[in-house]
């Protein structure tokens, strides 16, 4: 079953997924211009490969859902729905665009990658985890660590000849013992803090649900109170899984490094130095963030 999505204008489907090119073919991939991945509509497993028809001024993406025989009308406009909020295909970056066109930097930046944007987990949960996982290790054992747990711990979906996995649930999570995160790299301290905050989740005691539709700083701060989580997790995870481009996660070392790279000429800044330079970036600091760290992995001059 394939399906036609009309993101808003400019968009680069190409750009924006590109962030995926080193993802496990197993989980979510980015290769020869096709994006997949397993999403879960009410609670059966589809494949969706996403790959774009259209130009930056006049996007049109291609759903493929994988298998379609359990598919209805309705499950199709919630894959359609997954797909847009995945890749926030309703975002107006026209908005952005107006607001930094006199910023030295980003105004040359978005001359060679307009029409990118930033995507979301399917879930906030996957993102606070994923945070939580990433604390002060590099990116790359992070991502080791994090695939070895979907791996062994989501649902899988078989088709024809191979195997995909979903990230694991709440209620996955909350019935393992540290020692069974430690077997895939965890600390048992950061096995601690996911498996707490599992248990919390699905004993209600915390409701993502209803604390994702408050404002981005009461977000942070309530994230702030479990146990596990500072700032800059906080930061990171309302970004990563809302969405929310006023959060700045100013402490990262590597982002520092980006953003010296194009503001200080490598000269190493502070999180309090990155602040005063994203004073200029408004309510978009996130996304210019996102912008940066694919201009760098680009080698992007300007």
């Amino acid at each position: 079953m394939i399906i036609k999505i009309r993101p808003q204008s400019p968009y680069n489907f190409e750009l924006s997924a590109i962030i995926f090119s080193d993802g496990d073919p197993q989980i979510q991939k980015y290769e020869n211009g096709i994006y997949w991945q397993v999403i879960n509509i009410n609670e059966h497993l589809f494949l969706i490969e996403v790959q774009s028809l259209g130009s930056v001024d006049e996007p049109e993406l291609s759903v493929n859902i994988k298998p379609d025989n359990e598919l209805s009308k309705g499950d199709m406009e919630l894959v359609r729905d997954e797909v847009i909020s995945i890749f926030n295909l309703d975002s107006n970056l026209k908005d952005f665009y107006d607001y930094i066109k006199n910023e030295n930097v980003l105004s040359k930046l978005i001359l060679k990658l307009k029409g990118l944007n930033s995507p979301t987990t399917p879930t906030f949960f996957e993102a606070i985890v994923t945070s939580i996982i990433e604390q002060q290790i590099s990116l790359k054992a992070a991502r080791s660590i994090e695939t070895k747990m979907v791996k062994k711990y989501g649902e899988k979906l078989k088709i024809e000849t191979k195997t995909y996995y979903l990230f694991p649930t709440p209620e996955t999570i909350s019935k393992l013992k540290k020692e069974d995160l430690r077997d895939v790299g965890l600390s048992f301290r950061k096995a601690e803090y996911v498996i707490g905050l599992s248990k919390n989740i699905k004993e209600g005691k915390i409701d993502l649900n209803s604390l994702k539709t408050q404002e981005t700083s009461e977000i942070i701060q309530q994230l702030m109170k479990i146990r596990g989580i500072g700032v800059w997790t906080a930061e990171l995870a309302v970004i990563r899984g809302l969405h929310r481009m006023v959060a700045l996660p100013a402490d990262d070392i590597g982002l520092r490094r980006v953003v010296s790279h194009y503001y200080t000429d490598g000269k190493p800044i502070t999180s309090h130095q990155l602040r005063t330079i994203a004073k200029n970036w408004g309510n978009w600091s996130g996304l210019v963030v996102f912008y940066l760290i694919i201009a760098d992995l680009m080698s992007i001059k300007i």
